[in-house]
C-alpha cells in the first residue's frame, strides 16, 4: 500500500497535482512525460498510478478541483437569502476571482481539454453544464420576476459572461494594474448592466 504522505510532508496526491500543474503550464500537457511529473513530485511511478490511473486522470483532476470549488461557491450564492440581482452579481464576480486564483489550472485545461479521453471529456462537459445551468437559472429567475431584461436570451447572457472568464488566462497578469477582485467587479457590473431592463 502506498504511503499517503512522506514523513512531515505534503500528501502525495497534492504533490503530484502541484508538479503536474507546474509542468503542464510550463511545457504543455502533451510535452510533459509521466517520468518528469514523478521526478518533480519526488515520488515513484507506482505512487502516481496508485492515486491517478493515468496522466489523463491528472489533467482531469487539475480542472476538476477548480470546478468543484466553483460549483460549491455558486450553490452557496444561488441559495443565499438575497435579491436575485445580488446573488447573480456575487456569483458572476466569484467565478472571475476563483479562475484568476487558479489561472494555471484554467489555462492548462482550455489548452489541453482535447487530450482527455472521450469518457473524461463527457464527464467534464457534464460537470460544466451543471455549473452553467445553475448560473443560467439565476438569470432566468431575474428575467421571470422582471428584475432583468428579457431582450437577450439567458443562454446568450451566460455564454457572454463565461466567454470573458475563459479568456482571462490569455491576458490577465498578477503584476498588472488590476487586482482579481477589481477585474471581477468590472465584469460582474458589465453583466448586470447588460441585463438591466
Amino acid at each position: 500500500m502506498a504511503r499517503t504522505t512522506e514523513p512531515g510532508g505534503t500528501p502525495v496526491p497534492q504533490r503530484l497535482l502541484a508538479a503536474a500543474t507546474r509542468l503542464f503550464a510550463e511545457r504543455g500537457y502533451d510535452r510533459t512525460s509521466v517520468q518528469e511529473i514523478v521526478e518533480a513530485a519526488g515520488v515513484t511511478k507506482g505512487a502516481l498510478y496508485h492515486y491517478f490511473g493515468s496522466k489523463d486522470d491528472l489533467l482531469h483532476e487539475v480542472y476538476g478541483r477548480v470546478l468543484r470549488l466553483q460549483q460549491e461557491r455558486l450553490d452557496a450564492f444561488a441559495d443565499a437569502d438575497a435579491p436575485v440581482e445580488q446573488r447573480l452579481r456575487d456569483a458572476a464576480a466569484d467565478v472571475v476571482v476563483t479562475t484568476i486564483e487558479n489561472l494555471d489550472d484554467a489555462s492548462i485545461f482550455f489548452r489541453s481539454m482535447h487530450h482527455l479521453s472521450p469518457e473524461k471529456d463527457k464527464q467534464v462537459r457534464s460537470e460544466r453544464r451543471r455549473y452553467h445551468e445553475r448560473f443560467r437559472a439565476l438569470v432566468e429567475e431575474g428575467q421571470r420576476t422582471g428584475v432583468f431584461s428579457t431582450a437577450t436570451p439567458a443562454d446568450l447572457v451566460v455564454d457572454y459572461h463565461f466567454g470573458s472568464v475563459h479568456h482571462l488566462s490569455t491576458w490577465y497578469r498578477p503584476d498588472g494594474p488590476l487586482t482579481p477582485q477589481e477585474v471581477a467587479d468590472h465584469l460582474a457590473d458589465l453583466l448586470l448592466r447588460a441585463l438591466r431592463p
